[in-house]
């Protein structure tokens, strides 16, 4: 149930990578055996398109009239893709769990992130500060997914 949780974390900073990976993963049947993830999570289509709009996600965070990452519909997003990959990083038994605590987890973080991102803008900028939290996201998402149990 960890991995749901910190795949919550990383859904919170960014709505599409972290499901991206997830999908990814399902996609090569790199995920757990007897994981919660629904099918459709690895159809080749949907994992390219998921990929192109963590893509899109990664370059519009960098422009000015980019929403704050707790607005009622990036929330909702979160909330969604969150939910979707902490079941799927669950055992089936457990997968309403894991979209739960990653939701909860995803919500909570969207918050906190967002405090520490404009912090961190304040000193270094929307750019710079948005490129080390998509190092972060994606690696961190990374590192969740393909985790040896």
């Amino acid at each position: 149930m960890i991995r749901s949780v910190l795949i919550g974390l990383l859904s919170g900073q960014r709505a599409l990578s972290p499901i991206a990976t997830v999908a990814d993963a399902a996609r090569r049947g790199a995920l757990p055996e007897g994981n919660g993830a629904p099918r459709l999570l690895g159809h080749p289509v949907v994992a390219g398109g998921l990929a192109a709009l963590a893509l899109a996600e990664l370059g519009g965070d960098k422009m000015k009239s980019a929403p704050n990452r707790t607005v009622p519909s990036g929330l909702i997003a979160r909330s969604i893709t969150s939910a979707v990959a902490g079941a799927a990083l669950a055992p089936r038994s457990q997968r309403v769990a894991g979209a739960l605590a990653a939701t909860a987890a995803a919500v909570a973080s969207s918050f906190l992130g967002l405090h520490w991102r404009l912090r961190s803008m304040e000193r270094w900028g929307q750019t710079a500060t948005g490129l080390v939290e998509d190092s972060l996201i994606v690696g961190g998402s990374a590192a969740v997914v393909n985790a040896r149990r």
